[in-house]
């Protein structure tokens, strides 16, 4: 089962990278002028970044904004495009690494990519505050029901590397969700590590299910940026090639990292994650309120 789940993933590969290429062939006199070194930074350290959990978008967003490597209204596509290798080749990595029991796997995976192209529709009736601010309190609850495993005050965690029962039906529905909260712009990552923890499983097991998860999804929305040209081809280019250092170096130490060590690292990305939420949920609440005052003016 997990063979044809990875022919499957290579096949998408393939026809997303044909696409992309081609089009970079026929513009390759109309790329954009902004510099290979800064591109390439920025590719390393957010695939590095993105194999540990923390999430390429937002990072990348960040740096582009900052050094000024693309416009705004192209760096969604330039994210989706330039990023859909990295993941493909992190679920890879990890799925090929890291044993999880098939059903389990592919069944969370498929629940993630139908939950994205389904659930787009209900989601997008959410309001987006509500989501991240339910979602960021969640989040920190599981840190802190993780932190009294640690300390030894509660039961902690697992080492199942898969799931029967009414624990594969709750992660099934509930990884449908978290897919379709990706088109809400919530990420899957740190959602998915902590539900993985909360049933029992190993945290390494997280990685194949999180990365397969979205390396599903970002080959269809990539082909469609590229189609409509909405994208910069230069820093995708860069993401796509030097980028892959970052996953192939960060993909080996996640891999020899100790149990131990790692239930940290997840703890941390979790708390991050749910911090973030947070904060966004507060300015963008922040920002209806003024509306609402020029509106009363």
């Amino acid at each position: 089962m997990t063979t044809i789940l990875l022919s499957i993933l290579a096949l998408f590969g393939l026809t997303s990278t044909t696409v992309f290429a081609k089009d970079v062939i026929k513009n390759k006199d109309k790329l954009e002028d902004n510099s290979w070194i800064k591109l390439g930074g920025i590719g390393f350290i957010t695939n590095f970044f993105d194999v540990l959990g923390i999430g390429s978008f937002a990072t990348a967003t960040a740096l582009l904004k900052i050094f000024d490597q693309s416009e705004d209204r192209l760096i969604p596509g330039t994210l989706n495009v330039g990023f859909t290798l990295a993941v493909i080749l992190e679920a890879f990595i990890f799925i090929k690494s890291i044993e999880v029991e098939s059903v389990t796997l592919v069944s969370m995976i498929l629940a993630a990519t139908i939950g994205a192209w389904i659930g787009a529709g209900i989601v997008s009736k959410f309001s987006e505050r509500k989501v991240q601010r339910v979602m960021g309190i969640a989040l920190f609850l599981t840190v802190l029901l993780m932190l009294a495993g640690k300390l030894g005050i509660m039961p902690s965690g697992g080492m199942e590397i898969g799931l029967s029962g009414w624990k594969l039906v709750f992660a099934v529905i509930a990884n449908f969700i978290l897919g379709a909260l990706m088109t809400a712009g919530i990420g899957l990552y740190a959602p998915c590590m902590a539900l993985v923890y909360a049933l029992g499983m190993s945290p390494r097991v997280a990685f194949p299910i999180m990365f397969g998860s979205c390396a599903f999804l970002m080959p269809v929305a990539s082909a469609r940026f590229v189609k409509e040209g909405a994208y910069n081809r230069k820093a995708s280019v860069a993401f796509s090639t030097i980028g892959l250092l970052g996953v192939i170096i960060a993909a080996y130490i996640i891999k020899t990292m100790p149990i131990e060590l790692l239930t940290w690292v997840v703890m941390a990305v979790v708390l991050y994650t749910s911090y973030t939420m947070l904060k966004a949920s507060r300015e963008d609440n922040k920002l209806e309120d003024s509306e609402v005052l020029l509106d009363e003016e």
